[in-house]
């Protein structure tokens, strides 16, 4: 959503060193996370106007995985392998190389930072039992992340702007594999990773009370993002995605799990909810552009996602089907009679799932189909140049669009750089004007991010990795979660958390940056000296996943 005048926050009275006791593990950190009295007495943990960020920490051991003993994934029964490293960090990830679907899980914490990076508390999502910030007040479920997933903990404020949402797992740290697990109601036989664990929609208000939702969504990949429609008379959940790690034919359960989904809040203890299947609100399918059908629910592989004027955006940056580009709900019906379009006059956003066909599940997908790419923006398939993650609006007719990068990790000696991401042009942040007909990209901001730079993390190792043959040292390679404000001379800031290239065996797992930028958005060329600046920077076993600003803080639709 669109954040406009934004009020002065108080000044703190949590102000949090994370120093080395953050890396020695989770109740370290929850040790120094602030006030729990100044909760209890109703006052706010966010201020308005300051920043979020999700950040998972890496709480793994070196024997939390056996090489040539600990089989891989976790329960294999056929096609199986044995881990070639232990779990120290980052040499943990060289895995990647033995086990297709590897990931470890690691706690969250969101922390609350002013504009220009200063940290002002820290929250544990959740902490242990408990009434203080950062509890699950209920004592149930653990959520995490995948630490190296990342697509993952992308933040939004609701419609009302007095909430922040965000997605994770219904499961413990240090629990292998959870990202491509299936979900308990959607079992897929061929997936080769046969343990199930819940999505989960996570809920944090102002004075730090979490919620969380279980969904069967996403079974088999990831849940990415979540946006709370907390503006009318019932509360909804949309959230982005992706479904799928087994063979063809996938269960009707994969299907209907992918992309843009919907689920309602709840609001009884994680152990005593009981969630049906998934709830498709939004699906999208390349015959709609009159390309031949490809691999049933890999078109809405979504990972972006914003509201703006009652529309509801995706974006879609990965896989190796479909087209990578930024699409909308059409509530009308009538914005796209050939699956390109622009949003309606009248527009709501959606109340219910998909009345879909389920004889036509395996041959056609989710139909009928309600989405469009939004006109101007890319329509190729399998593109090898675009990748959206990040979506905001400044306004009716600027948007911008972050472009997290090829992933491509070729180096050179010679000049010291990942030579394809120094190469790109279209990585960074995309400002795409609308011209009353049609968007139109204007110009990617690249200056300051330093593509394909390799820098330097304080403990990180140094030289190559034995496992790659390639550095260690990452370099940025793009953006991905996005957020903005309009400021009062009337140019806009953006913050953006960056993805990585890098020699690690899951270039996910690299530490990155927060970065944020100052753009005028009449502009049709970057202004003299427009530059990113490094407004945070992750920690050694550290990494940042998605910004947003804190519940509270006045936000508009346009």
């Amino acid at each position: 959503m669109t954040i406009d005048r934004l009020r002065r926050p108080r000044p703190s009275r949590w102000h949090v060193s994370l120093g080395a006791a953050l890396l020695a593990g989770v109740s370290a950190v929850a040790a120094n996370t602030g006030s729990a009295s100044a909760h209890a007495a109703g006052q706010s943990w966010f201020l308005p106007g300051n920043l979020v960020v999700s950040r998972s920490v890496y709480v793994g051991k070196a024997g939390l995985l056996k090489p040539g003993v600990t089989v891989l994934p976790p329960g294999c029964t056929s096609g199986c392998a044995v881990a070639s490293s232990n779990g120290s960090y980052p040499g943990v990830w060289n895995n990647d190389s033995v086990d297709g679907s590897f990931g470890i899980t690691s706690p969250v914490f969101l922390d609350q930072v002013t504009p220009s990076g200063h940290l002002v508390n820290t929250l544990p999502v959740p902490a242990q039992p408990g009434t203080g910030p950062g509890s699950n007040a209920d004592g149930s479920g653990h959520m995490v992340s995948s630490f190296s997933s990342k697509s993952e903990l992308a933040m939004n404020l609701s419609t009302s702007g007095q909430n922040l949402t965000f997605m994770g797992y219904l499961a413990k740290p240090n629990t292998l594999d959870v990202s491509n697990s299936n979900t308990p109601g959607v079992i897929d036989l061929s997936n080769p990773v046969p343990g199930a664990y819940y999505r989960l929609v996570g809920q944090v208000d102002a004075r730090g009370d979490f919620r969380f939702t279980k969904t069967n969504a996403y079974s088999g990949n990831n849940g990415r993002a979540a946006i709370l429609n907390d503006s009318g008379d019932k509360p909804l959940y949309y959230m982005s995605g992706n479904a799928g790690n087994g063979g063809t034919p996938e269960p009707d359960g994969v299907i209907l799990g992918a992309g843009a989904q919907i689920a309602t809040p709840q609001s009884q203890p994680e152990r005593e909810q009981r969630p049906g299947p998934p709830a498709p609100v939004g699906s999208f399918n390349i015959t709609q552009l009159g390309d031949p059908a490809d691999k049933i629910g890999k078109d809405t592989n979504f990972r972006g996602l914003t509201i703006f004027r009652n529309v509801v955006y995706f974006s879609k940056g990965s896989g190796g089907n479909g087209v990578n580009t930024v699409y909308f709900i059409d509530t009308t019906g009538k914005a796209c009679p050939n699956g390109v379009g622009l949003p309606q006059p009248g527009a709501s956003l959606p109340t219910s799932p998909i009345d879909y066909n389920r004889g036509a599940l395996q041959a056609k997908g989710v139909t009928p189909y309600n989405m469009c790419i939004l006109k101007g923006l890319p329509t190729a398939l399998q593109s090898t140049t675009s990748f959206p993650f990040g979506i905001w609006f400044a306004n009716a007719r600027t948007l911008y669009v972050a472009d997290e990068g090829n992933g491509d990790n070729t180096y050179s000696a010679t000049s010291g750089r990942y030579t394809s991401a120094a190469a790109q042009t279209t990585a960074g942040l995309q400002k795409w004007v609308f011209n009353g007909t049609s968007w139109n990209l204007a110009y990617t901001l690249t200056a300051g991010l330093n593509l394909g730079v390799p820098y330097t993390v304080p403990g990180y190792p140094a030289g190559d990795n034995a496992a790659t043959g390639l550095p260690w040292a990452p370099g940025t390679d793009g953006l991905r979660n996005i957020t903005g404000r309009i400021n009062p001379n009337g140019t806009v800031t953006v913050w953006g958390i960056t993805s990585t290239v890098s020699g690690n065996g899951d270039q996910g797992a690299d530490p990155n940056k927060l970065v944020a930028i100052t753009d005028q958005p009449s502009a049709s060329a970057p202004a003299a000296g427009e530059s990113f600046r490094t407004v945070r920077a992750a920690a050694n076993r550290q990494v940042l996943r998605g910004v947003s600003f804190t519940p509270g803080t006045s936000a508009s639709g346009g």
